[in-house]
């Protein structure tokens, strides 16, 4: 292989698969074993491997620019289709507003869909620099050769030599988060080494347009998400939710000689909690309330605590009616681990019923406890086929099955 040529490997999630000791050097492989030991498990040759590299995708997808030379693609066992209409619902894209293009779902790759839905981005921000980037008041204090604002006489009379006042103003500026989050997330794009011709125009041509108004400071995927937004700025909310989207899958960064090369990375796991989550909170029976995420501690002082995935509530009496755990894998039967621990949720609400959510079909219906008896069931929500049906199945099966 020569030096300029591109180098690609492909790894379907939780499927292993052999190299050629020739094909990964071993400063290649000790690479993948310090940045991304999380994401792909790593062998390095031996005599029991057959002196072959051994690699496995650990539950995520995505795209790893190791080098400019040699890029990992990480390939999700769901397909294109369905893995988008998941973040529609996780990332709450769903929207009137949000006319994503043709041809999004139909995409070949992890990466032509990564590519495509950063064009659309990128146009809706040019959309907006065309009609004028949101502005807003901000608060400044500063010396300027004249007075604005307020005037700091005190500070003023105590440093008689300094010629240029102390004053408080706001000024009306561009400059402010809702266009850093825009900006700081079209950087982190033009970084990813994903994008090509068929869009780099258009993410550059974004970038520039907010690059001289809105400072690209680094933001968190959490700045993203429950903002406050008004008429001037309401077409920000589902850029904003894109740029969540952008800002939650994008790795560490990491140099290669001048250049800044950032990963794709999509935790499947995580994905499918958030997935099951919205769409349980947008389809569950009005005379029922859904709280994902729920806190609740145990033990002497509270000392234990734990962090529920869904806990399904009787909306008249706050009743739990169910406690449900999600978990992104497909054994031959639920382990020891996952029953322990949805129990024990399941004991901290008082609830009589707990349920654990695979994407695979798997036979479970017992009870566990001693003083406390909670019943266990296993249910699929499954990523085959059409969600929208899979949904409903495991609505239908939720509710059908309390009468043992």
């Amino acid at each position: 292989m020569s030096s300029n040529e591109l180098r690609r490997i492909e790894l379907v999630e939780y499927e292993s698969r052999r190299f050629p000791e020739s094909e990964i050097s071993e400063e290649l492989g000790m690479k993948i074993w310090q940045s991304y030991g999380s994401q792909i498990s790593i062998d390095e040759p031996s005599f029991k491997n057959g002196n072959q590299w051994s690699l496995t995708a650990n539950g995520w997808a995505g795209h790893i620019p190791l080098t400019p030379e040699f890029q990992i693609a990480l390939l999700p066992k769901v397909e294109i289709r369905n893995l988008f209409g998941m973040l529609e619902y996780a990332y709450r894209l769903k929207s009137k507003s949000l006319k994503f293009p043709e041809g999004l779902t139909d995409c070949d790759s992890l990466e032509e869909f990564y590519e495509t839905l950063a064009k659309f981005f990128a146009l809706r921000v040019l959309d907006r620099g065309r009609k004028g980037f949101f502005r807003s008041y901000q608060p400044r204090k500063d010396r300027i050769p004249y007075v604005r604002g307020r005037f700091d006489i005190k500070k003023s009379c105590q440093k008689p030599w300094m010629v240029k006042p102390e004053c408080r103003y706001e000024e009306h500026t561009s400059d402010v988060e809702d266009n850093q989050i825009l900006t700081w997330t079209l950087r982190r794009i033009l970084q990813s080494g994903i994008c090509t011709e068929r869009s780099l125009p258009q993410v550059r041509r974004a970038y520039q347009s907010l690059r001289g108004l809105a400072t690209p400071i680094p933001c968190d995927p959490k700045d993203c998400a429950g903002r406050l937004y008004n008429r001037l700025n309401q077409d920000y909310q589902p850029m904003h939710a894109l740029c969540r989207f952008f800002l939650e899958q994008s790795g560490p960064s990491h140099r290669v000689g001048d250049r800044t090369m950032i990963p794709f990375l999509v935790d499947m796991a995580k994905l499918y909690e958030l997935f099951v989550a919205e769409w349980l909170k947008a389809h569950m029976p009005s005379d029922f309330a859904v709280k994902s995420h729920e806190k609740v501690s145990i033990g002497q002082e509270g000392r234990i605590k734990f962090d529920i995935d869904l806990v399904v509530y009787e909306r008249d009496s706050q009743k739990v009616r169910f406690v449900l755990d999600t978990k992104y894998k497909a054994p031959d039967q639920p382990g020891n681990t996952d029953i322990n621990q949805v129990v024990t949720y399941a004991i901290s609400k008082e609830c009589q019923v707990a349920i654990l959510i695979y994407p695979k079909p798997l036979n479970l219906d017992e009870m566990v406890g001693g003083e406390i008896h909670v019943r266990v069931r296993s249910l699929t929500f499954s990523l085959d086929g059409d969600l929208e049906q899979a949904g409903h199945k495991f609505l239908e099966d939720l509710f059908s099955g309390e009468d043992r």
